[in-house]
């Protein structure tokens, strides 16, 4: 990071070819219609960061940084926002300039929007200090999912915060109590949303018994790092924000559900999506034969089926000697290319390339003479004798019956998902569908490096006095040069400005004309650090003022809301 540059009075010298944010390389119009303004920048969420970072570690309970975001994409199998965004109705600002990065499953919300679907969103707040306008983030997606229709939770993370930081729970209540003030003064509606804290819903915590015979010590040490000095409650607390996560499907039945997060949570979202498919009572996947294929092993399959023409006596029935005998030959050919052969898995991990072809090979020269033959398989992981009865009759048209699995043979994926759980709901299952997510840059602190609740310089509360704010802002390091000279002539580093953060991130809102003026003017020399924190302090100002006379409002009705603010547990 570079220091304050000296304030002077801009002079523009013309210069045309200053270049957008590393990580916002775009905008949409203010409809949602995602077209890209021809003096607009083009988007880019892949989060602006120099290659060759070291491998990152997402840790709940950490340090909150990331050195690339792009290796998120590779190392985890998150996949990029940028892909998705032309699908999404009316997209937040966050969206739009790239802050909100990634996802997991993502089309499944956006697709619920675009059909006028039922789907939700729900995200929880540790209440171990002060909300500050990091949170803002997380805060603020909450509430445009619940204005785009979807039902929308705001949860407070008070056995976490217990059992994870050991907070009294005194000093709990009082920031559960600040978490929820904020929550509603940024346009959360409590008469059309919920709000609850862990400790007080008994029904996530009956979810969480359930959820937790699912998952074991061993598992939660390999994510977590867990060990033999983590206590029994912290663990238990892994398992109640499961229940949280899939809490929106337990109220109202089974839908879309994203969960906005920084990716230092990535680890729990991995975790949920494990356990909602372990307590199905049903799972489908496609097949082509009798035996079972993992992805990799299926993406040799769809590449056998697809050459039939070339090598089977029958191409409407090509037998699974013919396809091994196919795959032998390409594979000696060259033909089948690196991505055929290292399938990339959904969590970010490889399989070895010939281990997948031999595996493969192994199973169809087994097969013999079967006919490859695409199909849809519904398998039995959990389900009753009359669940599993009933699916059989429910699967119309060709099927062929197992004793573990029922193949399909005229009902799409789709179809099948929709069929399973029905069943599943009819006999008494969850039927869960698998929680998406959305992740979110972090943001710089005011001082340089990590924005940090114990470091008060480097973050803004949003409890903080105005005044205050504007100060903070005032004191901010900047990407400014070393003297107002050297930024006229070769322009600010926004890309590594805590305080163009600020705009980008909040201060302009739903302006993305604001933030982009602001962006271009001072990579292009026109605007000196001075004058822009002058203007990003007063709009700090503004927004701190309306937002803490917004809070002052609802805490006159705090009383009226449905959830308990002060916990009549043991103030330890």
């Amino acid at each position: 990071m570079h220091s304050e540059s000296p304030d002077s009075t801009a002079q523009h010298d013309d210069r045309s070819d200053a270049a957008a944010p590393a990580w916002w390389r775009g905008t949409a119009d203010g409809d949602g219609a995602n077209e890209t303004a021809d003096a607009g920048p083009e988007l880019l969420t892949d989060g602006g960061t120099a290659e060759g970072a070291d491998e990152t570690t997402l840790d709940p309970w950490g340090s909150a940084t990331v050195s690339d975001y792009r290796k998120l994409f590779d190392q985890f199998g998150i996949e990029s926002f940028d892909e998705i965004l032309d699908s999404v109705p009316h997209p937040h600002y966050l969206m739009r300039r790239g802050v909100i990065f990634g996802h997991r499953d993502y089309d499944a919300v956006a697709d619920a929007m675009r059909n006028d679907e039922p789907f939700a969103a729900l995200s929880g707040f540790m209440p171990t200090g002060e909300p500050h306008i990091g949170h803002k983030l997380v805060f603020d997606e909450i509430v445009w999912h619940q204005e785009q229709g979807g039902d929308a939770y705001g949860l407070i993370a008070d056995l976490e915060a217990h059992s994870a930081r050991e907070i009294p729970w005194d000093e709990i209540d009082q920031h559960a109590t600040d978490y929820v003030l904020s929550l509603l003064a940024l346009g959360f509606d409590p008469e059309e949303g919920t709000l609850y804290r862990q400790s007080e819903n008994r029904a996530v915590q009956d979810l969480a018994f359930e959820l937790g015979a699912e998952a074991n010590f061993s598992e939660l040490q390999a994510i977590y790092d867990f060990d033999g000095g983590t206590d029994v409650s912290h663990m238990q607390s892994v398992v109640t924000q499961m229940a949280d996560i899939m809490y929106p499907q337990l109220v109202d039945g089974p839908k879309p559900t994203v969960i906005p997060v920084g990716p230092d949570q990535d680890p729990h979202v991995r975790l949920a999506r494990d356990l909602a498919a372990r307590v199905r009572y049903f799972g489908v996947t496609e097949a082509y034969a009798s035996f079972e294929a993992d992805p990799a092993e299926r993406e040799l399959l769809d590449r056998a089926w697809e050459a039939r023409e070339a090598y089977a006596e029958e191409p409407d029935r090509p037998r699974c000697v013919e396809a091994a005998e196919w795959l032998d030959a390409a594979d000696e050919a060259g033909d089948l290319d690196a991505a055929a052969l290292a399938f990339q898995g959904g969590d970010g991990q490889s399989s070895g390339e010939h281990d997948v072809l031999q595996s493969i090979v192994e199973k169809l020269e087994n097969a013999g003479k079967e006919p490859l033959r695409p199909r849809v398989r519904i398998l039995d992981r959990n389900a009753t004798e009359d669940a599993f009865d009933a699916l059989i009759e429910a699967v119309e048209g060709e099927k062929r019956v197992y004793d573990e699995h029922v193949d399909a043979f005229d009902l799409s994926r789709a179809d099948a998902e929709d069929v399973s759980r029905e069943v599943e709901l009819d006999h008494g299952g969850y039927g869960f569908q698998l929680p998406s997510s959305i992740y979110h840059r972090f943001m710089t602190g005011l001082t340089g490096g990590k924005m940090s609740s114990s470091i008060p310089a480097s973050h803004i509360s949003l409890l903080d006095d105005p005044e205050e704010g504007y100060d903070k802002v005032k004191s901010a390091t900047t990407g400014g040069r070393q003297s107002a000279e050297e930024q006229r002539e070769l322009g600010g580093e926004a890309d590594e400005c805590p305080v163009y953060e600020l705009y980008a991130y909040l201060l302009a809102g739903d302006d993305d004309d604001l933030a982009t003026e602001v962006y271009e003017e001072c990579v292009g020399g026109e605007r000196l650090c001075g004058g822009c924190k002058e203007q990003a302090a007063e709009l700090m100002e503004e927004f701190l003022e309306e937002h803490q006379e917004k809070r002052a409002e609802w805490e006159e009705k705090l009383d009226e809301l449905d959830i308990e603010l002060d916990s009549p547990r043991k103030r330890a």
